[in-house]
């Protein structure tokens, strides 16, 4: 076999290994395949960003990582989380395990990383005190890199966002949709922008309400240095006071990550994560049982209008809130509407179908818990199925709920807890889901408990499977809570295996 085939294998190779999808297709002249199924295979590297956590001095924010343990995976791996600023351009490295120490090529030594992930299938953990904490970027090599994830957790005693607000560190892209963002008087929304490449970005943000798109002065071309975070002010982009407003970030080079901060004047703030793809039918899954407020919030990209049916998958199956049977959604405008006590003292989700034709849309909703001057707000965005596997990191004793829903058919999923940042063992459960409901579980209690520890959701068999973690606050002192989905981590990627086929010459 010359050289030529020989550079076509590994082509195709390669370009698996790099978009996660590749296939061989050519006519069958001899009457063999020329490419066999494809084999899922661990990714070998995983990049992650975390926005700046807040800029109050009263800030506590602890930084968990943890990696599942993947079957196939790389024997040995590497990792750290360092500060966006002190990461020089052009710097590739490793992370000493011993010292926690960046090691760049060349010989120059970085600064600590704030954490350094342990080995697959324990938690680590770093914390850092102050408003002055930086965004920070990390990566996972080899053996840590398969479905590796970051919580990033904050608490904040007191002052305009005072609670808990929590966000999974997520891997930098070059599109975001924000339904459930605000310019309103109360409010103090920015979407940070955060890029971990060498060059810089160039970035539009787009904003829409009820009526359209807001006018906009400074949206467009806003450029994001290299290894840098700009948080920018959604209310400096517009004279527009609107409650209900969906942010379009779109990458015109480079990449970014991206999340909204939302910071409310009465109600605490969150983060609020970037919506799922969208799509014609959404689910939003582990609406709090005891929310006194829900407002859905949904954007139809594009001229054509959405109509939806609304539903709650409840504890035993799907209903319909009353008065609230659709959803209009007028193409390239944002559609609200305020849901109340929707889940009534049940566990719950939203699934959004269809009426007639499919139009995709994005969807999030903002949640409200408590009573009085204790009320606190969170943000729950329409997500991907949990797929193979998904984890969720940072759960402390009795202080996570995972919510898991089965819409469309009977699903039954594992559950495993890991052992815990500083001791413990895993513990797993199978649950079963009926069709259209959703089920609250306290995740399996991991035995001897030190630290924290992180919840992996694995399919086992059924339709698809949607889940999300709500966490409490621990601090008496700071009441709130804040909510992570969990899609699927992409740990593996599908790479064809490929047979020599000397006829390729021949065609």
């Amino acid at each position: 076999m010359n050289r030529t085939t020989l550079s076509l294998i590994a082509g195709v190779a390669a370009l698996a290994a790099v978009t996660g999808f590749a296939t061989l297709d050519a006519p069958d002249t001899s009457g063999a395949d020329t490419a066999r199924a494809a084999a899922q295979l661990p990714v070998e590297r995983t990049g992650l960003v975390c926005p700046a956590p807040s800029t109050s001095d009263l800030a506590e924010t602890a930084y968990t990582s943890f990696t599942p343990v993947t079957k196939g995976a790389a024997a040995k791996g590497t990792g750290h989380l360092t500060a966006a600023t002190e990461e020089s351009a052009g710097a590739t490295g490793t992370t000493d395990g011993k010292t926690g120490k960046s090691k760049e090529k060349g010989g120059k030594t970085a600064a600590k990383p704030v954490l350094v992930p342990k080995a697959p299938g324990t938690p680590a953990t770093g914390s850092i005190s102050g408003g002055t904490t930086p965004a920070y970027l990390g990566t996972a090599e080899g053996s840590y890199a398969p479905g590796w994830t970051v919580q990033q957790t904050t608490e904040v005693a007191a002052g305009t966002g005072r609670g808990l607000l929590g966000v999974n560190c997520t891997a930098p892209d070059t599109e975001f949709w924000f339904p459930g963002a605000s310019t309103a008087a109360d409010r103090t929304d920015y979407v940070h922008l955060t890029n971990p490449d060498d060059s810089a970005a160039v970035v539009d943000i787009e904003l829409y309400g009820p009526d359209g798109a807001l006018q906009t002065t400074v949206g467009e071309g806003i450029t994001v240095p290299p290894h840098a975070s700009d948080p920018v002010l959604l209310s400096t982009l517009t004279a527009e006071k609107q409650d209900a407003v969906t942010v379009h970030v779109n990458v015109r080079s480079g990449r970014v990550g991206a999340a909204v901060q939302a910071l409310d004047d009465k109600l605490g703030g969150d983060w609020l994560a970037s919506a799922g793809d969208p799509a014609g039918s959404l689910v939003i899954p582990g609406i709090p049982k005891d929310a006194v407020s829900v407002r859905l919030v949904a954007f139809a990209p594009g001229h054509a209008d959405a109509d939806l049916k609304v539903q709650l998958a409840s504890s035993t199956g799907l209903i319909t809130p009353a008065g609230h049977e659709t959803l209009h959604v007028a193409g390239g405008m944002s559609a609200s509407v305020d849901l109340g006590d929707v889940t009534r003292g049940e566990a719950g989700s939203l699934v959004l179908t269809p009426t007639d034709d499919a139009v995709p849309v994005v969807a999030a909703v903002r949640v409200v818990r408590g009573k009085g001057d204790d009320q606190e707000s969170a943000f729950i965005p329409a997500t991907a199925a949990v797929g193979a596997r998904a984890s969720v990191a940072d759960n402390r004793a009795k202080a996570a709920t995972l919510s898991l829903t089965a819409p469309t058919g009977t699903a039954q999923v594992k559950v495993t807890s890991s052992a815990g940042s500083e001791g413990g063992a895993t513990a797993s459960q199978t649950y079963t889901l009926k069709p259209g409901t959703t089920q609250d579980v306290v995740p399996p209690a991991p035995q001897g408990l030190k630290g924290t520890y992180a919840i992996t959701v694995e399919h086992v068999s059924g339709a698809p499977v949607y889940a999300s973690r709500t966490l409490l606050s621990t601090d008496k002192d700071t009441p709130g809570f804040t909510i992570q989905t969990l899609p699927d981590d992409r740990g593996t990627v599908s790479v064809p295996e490929a047979d020599e086929d000397l006829d390729v010459l021949q065609r």
